[in-house]
């Protein structure tokens, strides 16, 4: 135990990221979305938006970014607009077979044109847009985004003497404006030397220089108005959260944790179990430790889009997971909660176009750190002991298929388990939407008022209560609350998920999103036919 602690503490600390001559523009202070974050945030969400990654041909976001406005030019014959959609694809006669094309190629197209005055046409019927709409706004914003960067309006980086609207790279007073052509001077004369030579004298010395130059830029912004540029640490936080990537070091640990508990419960290795519990501990402190940077950077609850509320039901499925594990000992439990957290990390980290990692400040509605804290937190975390009760349904279906007579041992323990996460659910859920109501009266007026979302809650939270009703009085007997934990949890999606990307309707309209609509009912779609599968296959056997 001791040679594993060790090795992990040699990881992190070859992974620590530090200081390196040059990095001091990845912490300039940039006004973006209603909020200072440094440049490197910035630049990394246009170039997503844009491109679709984080960078461009192994070249940082930091970089590519300001060589749009630098040399805009440059970039002409550059494949840098993702188009995704087929339909988006076919309407400006562009090949299915690529996903980047040429500002000349999308934008100096006719039928470009043509998309936006339909867009425009939809937005003023108020009318709700569909994917192929969604996909054809995020083209006009691809454009309006390298079109504003390229003419310095959209990098915001100086804070005004008078007001709140920070200056733009356009509008920079002479001070600044001087110390700014210095700033974009040493910049490029670090580039080109990384693009030169490897000579590590050199690069230290242009990284150095380009580092002196932000640092007097800074003091010359820092003076315009100090109270509105007082961000340093917040700042340096986000960048190291940036770089650190918590959450993604927290489901490699899963992963591990996932490994050794497998070979507890199948192979029987119960030495291995302190080994799955140092390597959970720490997935789970290091998933801690990236809730607790997002808390600080945002001052508030990290549960305010679909990104965090999936981060957050992971880190209380492997809660719950551990707190029944550590009651009953019956390390499947655990091992379901690993391959929950780890799932659902994975899907955050692969999917942004959908789950939207960046952070965003709150909406209007939302502004209330206590409401906020006590419902959202409490009905979310609901969904936690739902999902560890759905995945322990699947593994219940799997030891059905092996043999009910001869599992009967591990199926009684995963019954259980499945019973008390439905029970921890339940206790959660119902307070979540009475003080939602709570809420609701004290931001709209009105205690209850049917939204989609009140509605779907409640539909769920009788979905289950039904589950509870029908155990206790014996109508649902072990292969019933596997299928019970597997299709209830439906309910839970459509409220958690479906309301909010599928209808789009309803007073919840700050946590509205789109895509993926096609991957989450095919995976609900393949359990309910998982349960309809071994519920047959078992009838047939009980019937020989």
């Amino acid at each position: 135990m001791k040679k594993l602690c060790a090795i992990i503490l040699i990881l992190f600390a070859s992974t620590m990221a530090f200081a390196k001559a040059g990095d001091s523009l990845n912490y300039l202070q940039v006004q973006d979305g209603g909020r200072i974050k440094p440049y490197q945030s910035f630049a990394q969400e246009m170039l997503e938006i844009v491109y679709g990654k984080s960078s461009f041909e192994k070249r940082d976001a930091t970089e590519i970014v300001l060589t749009w406005m630098l040399s805009p030019q440059a970039w002409q014959d550059k494949k840098i607009f993702e188009v995704r959609n087929h339909q988006i694809l076919e309407a400006l006669g562009l090949s299915k077979d690529q996903r980047h094309f040429t500002g000349e190629e999308v934008f100096a197209n006719d039928r470009f044109n043509i998309l936006r005055q339909e867009l425009q046409a939809k937005r003023e019927a108020q009318e709700k847009l569909d994917p192929y709409f969604q996909a054809v706004q995020r083209l006009e914003n691809q454009f309006f985004i390298f079109q504003e960067i390229a003419a310095g309006r959209m990098l915001k980086i100086v804070p005004p003497k008078e007001g709140t609207t920070w200056v733009s790279v356009s509008e920079l007073p002479q001070g600044p404006q001087e110390k700014f052509l210095e700033l974009t001077k040493a910049f490029v004369g670090h580039i080109g030397a990384t693009a030169t030579t490897e000579d590590k004298t050199i690069l230290k010395e242009k990284g150095e220089a380009l580092d002196k130059a932000v640092q007097a830029f800074q003091e010359v912004a820092r003076a315009e108005n100090p109270a509105l540029y007082d961000n340093d640490g917040i700042i340096k936080a986000e960048v190291h959260y940036n770089d650190f990537h918590p959450f993604r070091w927290a489901y490699i640990f899963y992963f591990l944790s996932s490994l050794v508990l497998l070979m507890v419960w199948a192979l029987s290795k119960e030495s291995w179990m302190k080994t799955a519990w140092v390597l959970l501990t720490i997935g789970f402190l290091l998933h801690t430790y990236g809730f607790g940077i997002r808390m600080y950077i945002m001052g508030r609850a990290p549960v305010t889009n679909m990104y965090e509320t999936v981060v957050w039901v992971s880190w209380g499925v492997l809660l719950f997971a551990a707190i029944l594990e550590i009651i009953y000992k019956f390390r499947i439990i655990l091992f379901a909660g690993s391959i929950a957290a780890l799932f659902s990390l994975v899907i955050a980290d692969f999917a942004p176009a959908v789950l939207d990692p960046t952070l965003q400040p709150l909406e209007p509605v939302l502004r209330s750190n206590y409401w906020l804290t006590i419902h959202v937190m409490t009905i979310t975390i609901s969904y936690a002991a739902f999902f560890l009760a759905f995945c322990l349904g699947d593994m219940g279906l799997y030891y059905f298929l092996r043999g009910e007579e001869k599992n009967k041992e591990k199926i009684r323990a995963i019954v259980l388990a499945i019973y008390r996460s439905i029970q921890i659910g339940v206790a959660f859920l119902a307070p979540g939407i009475i003080l939602g109501g709570i809420w609701a009266d004290y931001s709209w007026g009105r205690f209850w008022g049917w939204d989609p979302k009140e509605t779907w809650a409640l539909i769920a939270l009788l979905g289950y209560l039904t589950v509870l009703h029908a155990r206790y009085a014996g109508m649902l007997k072990q292969f019933g609350m596997v299928a019970a934990g597997i299709i209830a949890f439906s309910l839970v999606v459509m409220a958690w998920y479906g309301v909010n990307f599928v209808l789009g309707a309803g007073l919840h309209s700050y946590g509205f999103g789109a895509g993926g609509v096609e991957y989450v009912s095919g995976f609900i779609a393949v359990h309910l036919l998982a349960v309809l599968y071994v519920g047959i296959v078992r009838s047939g056997e009980k019937k020989k």
